[in-house]
């Protein structure tokens, strides 16, 4: 197969924001305006703006820009190759208009990028010219009076219809559509090629010659004879005869993680610096090609599948790497089935990509996360398009049928709700966009407005100055996700255990303000809509999924630790402390700071801090040794003793929560073995 990077050959940089991987929801409403010719619209001033302020930030021609522009890019897709090519296109028509001072609306509606139809309104991203904008426009069109691009642009087509780009349109179109790796010799839905819904989208297989080896499946006899799982173990022990696989993994119970989202979750994302003049360099467009063939979505630095590290300095990790990390045999069990424009309206178009075997392969933690589309459209009239409450339940059954005859049994099943996008306006509509920054004249209402106007927004519902429409907007966004609780709470299936997240956003932002920084830090500075990586990684609700799904037990904990923990008496503090403990809180969160100097130098205690729970290897004996313990330790039933020996690392702590919860937590003693067990500590120390 020919390499990928052959076959996308030609992207022209008005492409980048104009195809129909910007993230927009997905059309379904066939009688709304060509969505080609207004992502066209927005491309065209986008490219057009950054041409004139690289001739500003650099005090040069509009010629010289344009070629510094194009000296930027790099030559994979021949990207670079493909600028200058479209600067010889248009180039000179754009010099005259910009040198008569006319601004990018001006440029593109005068070239036809942008079009205003009959009975529509104009749509500008910059504020209107001091003369009337019909005057304006003619006196443009003199200008490039005799232009033959002028000419061919009034013919109707769009971009993609020009000869020389129609072809590498339609390829690129082609490419984006797929939802299983573009590049899979064995047919197993698993690639060794990284975008293209290759491996930045799901685990890298380790052999792409045989179907029956991909991340994920139980091991074929152990492993012994080569990686089937793709987790790096393989092999017999020379020691002892014992495979490798059955040594480390067996009795772990390893899962994947399998995300169901939108662009969120896919983690789109438009570099600022690519439409930031001031800060563009010959490094700013590395990363271009990747991005391009990856719909302009980042899934190798999700919250959810995220695998290489933040880039913004943010120490929190993904879901996928917490589970990595707490169990190597996880090693590649991750997948991203995420679409730009997801719905739960249109999950069932992409939902077979989804790769599980329920025979072959380990359970796996499913996160459907549609956050945004059911309430989000770019209609004029965004609320008739909302998904309904009754039709939301339709869609979200099927997807859990589908999700029980595909997953193996014993995986989990988190249906994720809403957030309240009121957010969006409230924290951004005054501040500059990046296109506006060097001449303070472009403003996220604007940005908003433009792109509710040509009807490609976001989310027109929550991206508006209209009060009303982003409170409905909310409503309905909340009557949702208190449909997906009530599924959660009322379904029962087979093969997963099902339960609700509030989307908690409120959490996100005390969590970043305590980092000192700003609530619109968390969205991403060029589209003003989509949670940025900061947010992804931030949200505490899902990343304690892999710390509170190791089975049913846990979450009765939960409830019981919510309904009935309060620290009013020396014991409950003390069980407080363990608590936080495992919960990966300081132990001088709350209480005298005698109670952190304690706990911290009992050594146990330590590796609990360290190992923030759960992670620790498995403990064959009791924390006093076999003998019973020593002193008080010596009053301790040895079948609480027990409890601990031969457990799976990562059940630990909610297996000795649950023996726990069966005893009466108002007897003294009964809340000390809890506490002693949970916490390993000596009962002298808590007697001190």
């Amino acid at each position: 197969m020919q390499s990928p990077w052959k076959i996308l050959t030609v992207a022209p940089l008005f492409l980048l924001l104009s195809l129909q991987s910007s993230a927009s929801p997905a059309n379904d409403d066939q009688s709304r305006p060509s969505l080609s010719n207004a992502h066209t619209c927005v491309g065209c001033v986008l490219v057009v703006s950054v041409i004139e302020q690289l001739a500003q930030v650099h005090n040069s021609t509009v010629q010289a820009s344009m070629e510094r522009l194009c000296s930027y890019l790099p030559e994979k897709l021949f990207l670079k190759t493909t600028c200058y090519l479209v600067i010889d296109k248009f180039g000179s028509d754009i010099i005259k208009l910009l040198s008569a001072d006319m601004n990018a609306d001006v440029v593109c509606h005068t070239l036809e990028f942008c079009k205003q139809n009959t009975g529509q309104p104009l749509c500008h991203l910059y504020p209107l010219p001091k003369e009337t904008w019909k005057f304006t426009l003619q006196k443009a069109r003199q200008i490039v009076k005799k232009s033959l691009i002028l000419k061919y642009s009034r013919s109707g087509s769009d971009i993609c219809s020009l000869p020389v780009l129609a072809k590498i349109c339609q390829k690129i179109k082609l490419a984006i559509e797929q939802s299983v790796p573009f590049k899979d010799v064995d047919s197993d839905k698993y690639s060794v090629f990284p975008t293209l819904r290759g491996y930045h989208w799901r685990g890298r297989d380790c052999n792409d010659s045989d179907e029956s080896v991909y991340p994920g499946r139980r091991p074929n006899n152990w492993d012994v004879h080569q990686d089937s799982n793709c987790n790096g173990i393989w092999g017999v022990d020379p020691k002892d005869g014992v495979p490798y696989e059955k040594k480390f993994c067996e009795g772990s119970q390893p899962r994947g993680i399998i995300l169901l989202g939108d662009s969120a979750g896919a983690h789109f994302h438009i570099s600022p610096e690519w439409i930031t003049a001031s800060q563009m360099s010959l490094n700013s467009f590395i990363n271009l090609p990747t991005a391009l063939t990856n719909e302009l979505d980042w899934p190798q630095l999700s919250g959810a599948t995220g695998f290489l590290d933040s880039t913004v300095g943010i120490k929190e990790k993904s879901i996928y790497l917490r589970l990595w990390k707490r169990n190597h045999c996880n090693h590649r069990d991750y997948q991203n089935i995420s679409r730009n424009g997801a719905s739960s309206r249109n999950l069932k178009k992409f939902i077979e990509s989804l790769s599980r075997n329920k025979m072959l392969d380990y359970p796996t933690i499913v996160i459907y996360a549609m956050i945004g589309n059911d309430v989000c459209s770019g209609k004029s009239d965004p609320v008739p398009a909302m998904t309904t409450p009754e039709k939301l339940y339709s869609n979200i059954m099927q997807t859990l049928k589908h999700l029980n005859s595909h997953l193996p049994n014993g995986s989990h099943v988190i249906l994720y709700g809403l957030p309240d996008g009121t957010f969006l306006w409230d924290n951004l509509h005054n501040r500059y966009h990046p296109l506006g920054q060097l001449n303070k004249d472009v403003t996220y209402a604007q940005l908003y407005s433009f792109l509710n106007c040509l009807q490609v927004s976001p989310c027109h519902g929550w991206m508006s100055s209209n009060k009303t429409l982003r409170t409905l907007t909310s409503e309905r966004a909340e009557q949702l996700s208190n449909t997906l609780k009530k599924i959660a709470a009322s379904e029962k299936f087979t093969n997963f255990n099902l339960f609700y997240m509030d989307f908690a956003f409120h959490e996100i932002i005390q969590e970043w303000q305590k980092r000192g920084g700003q609530p619109w830090q968390l969205i991403e500075p060029v589209d003003g809509f989509h949670p940025n990586e900061r947010n992804s990684i931030l949200l505490k609700g899902i990343l304690m999924t892999s710390q509170t799904l190791d089975n049913q037990e846990w979450t009765q904990l939960t409830s019981w630790i919510k309904g009935n923990l309060t620290c009013d008496s020396r014991t409950r503090e003390w069980l407080c402390c363990c608590w936080r403990i495992i919960s990966g809180k300081r132990c001088s969160s709350s209480g005298p700071k005698s109670w952190e100097r304690r706990i911290r130098s009992t050594p146990r205690l330590n590796r609990c801090l360290e190992t923030k729970a759960g992670t620790e290897p498995l403990r064959s004996t009791h924390p006093w040794g076999a003998q019973g313990g020593r002193g008080l330790g010596k009053l301790i039933p040895q079948t609480l003793w027990g409890l601990p020996r031969h457990r799976p690392k990562g059940l630990f702590f909610s297996s000795i929560f649950a023996k726990c919860l069966s005893l009466n937590e108002e007897h003294i003693w009964t809340t000390v073995q809890c506490c002693v067990l949970l916490g390993s500590v000596t009962l002298p120390l808590f007697l001190k």
